[in-house]
């Protein structure tokens, strides 16, 4: 493969502020992919899922086809606002890539590409193969969810081209999530004149926080945060409202479930005399389990492995993905398919080029596979 061209495919994808709610940014990704697939002679069109974000692409090799032998998945958007392609547009050194979203997930977009493109006409032929990438996966695809899910169950086997772990791990399992917003109304009055009038949202919020921590069990990964609070108008004035964001992590679904329920428990019985706690669940990813089928999906990875020269190893992590609803479904799914990478989410976030090419290989071997 030609690493020149590669690199500047991916520089134009990477250097557009495509955070999920810049709906320009997305779309013109989007297009820029659309019309690389068209190119390469595959069959594409972009999918309107709402005003509130921007469109998904599905690309297929047979538009005809009712089921897929392998659905391929990616997601369009990251986590970063507008402007940040300004300030740290992409750059490369002797072994890193780095840019918003160079990892996650745009080389694993391109790695999609650049492997269906090297695919034997004798494969193509004999497989159905669709690609679907979505607009929102950083923000829980909410609006591409359904969409992803009815791909999902007309397919035999899911593929979710995220980075590799830094160790070049590939994912067989993910931690569920969800998020919670916690809204306590109070009573306000005058800290100094008469403050026994007043029932501090705060506080209540305060306490909240001790009950919340109790939920959660180390010993079986299931974790609890209450990392944003807001609350208050003035020092001087009894609070009438606070807000507190939560976020639940498990590998165990059933763990999902209990905490679930004693959150709702909890809030209903309120945590202050006075003061009345509204819960929202904001997000829900539920965990990413490997299953026997998941295995027998495992094996011909591996496989593919030793015949590419590509070292296997597999990796649960705590981070959601797509992969997590879509193994809920029951349909065979691992991730973790693009290059190695780290820094997720944050300014450091990079992907070492020498597991470029060689990802590639994989992903087009384990496709001709099955």
């Amino acid at each position: 493969m030609d690493l020149n061209v590669w690199t500047e495919e991916l520089r134009q994808l990477v250097n557009i502020d495509c955070g999920t709610g810049t709906l320009t940014g997305v779309a013109e990704v989007a297009d820029i992919l659309l019309s690389l697939w068209e190119k390469a002679g595959w069959q594409g069109k972009k999918i309107d899922l709402g005003a509130s974000v921007g469109p998904g692409v599905l690309v297929t090799n047979k538009p005809h086809a009712t089921h897929f032998d392998v659905l391929l998945v990616g997601h369009l958007d990251t986590v970063f606002p507008a402007g940040t392609v300004a300030q740290r547009p992409m750059r490369q050194d002797d072994t890193r890539i780095y840019g918003p979203g160079s990892s996650d997930m745009k080389s694993g977009l391109l790695n999609i590409l650049w492997a269906m493109r090297g695919m034997a006409k004798s494969d193509l032929q004999r497989l159905s193969i669709g690609i679907a990438m979505n607009p929102d996966e950083e923000t829980g695809s909410v609006h591409s969810r359904q969409w992803l899910a009815e791909l999902a169950e007309r397919s035999r086997y899911v593929l979710v081209c995220e980075a590799a772990r830094a160790d070049g791990s590939l994912v067989n399992a993910r931690k569920g999530l969800a998020s919670y917003e916690l809204t306590f109304s109070g009573v306000a009055a005058h800290a100094g004149n008469d403050p026994e009038k007043g029932r501090s949202a705060i506080a209540a919020l305060a306490h909240s926080i001790l009950a919340i921590n109790q939920l959660a069990d180390p010993e079986r990964g299931t974790t609890l945060n209450v990392g944003v609070v807001s609350g208050g108008d003035a020092a001087n004035i009894v609070a009438s409202w606070a807000k507190a964001e939560v976020d639940l992590r498990f590998w165990e679904n059933s763990e999902d479930q209990r905490v679930h329920n004693a959150l709702l428990a909890l809030c209903q019985q309120g945590f202050m005399e006075g003061v009345t706690t509204t819960i929202t669940r904001r997000n829900h990813k539920p965990a990413m389990a490997v299953s026997a089928q998941t295995r027998a999906l495992m094996a011909i990875v591996e496989r593919a492995g030793e015949f590419e020269n590509v070292a296997i190893s597999w990796k649960a992590v705590g981070g959601g993905s797509d992969a997590n609803f879509i193994a809920a479904l029951g349909i065979p799914t691992l991730d973790g398919f693009g290059p190695v990478g780290a820094g997720f989410h944050s300014p450091e976030e990079y992907l070492e080029i020498a597991s470029i090419e060689p990802r590639i290989r994989l992903l087009r071997r384990v496709v001709s596979m099955l």
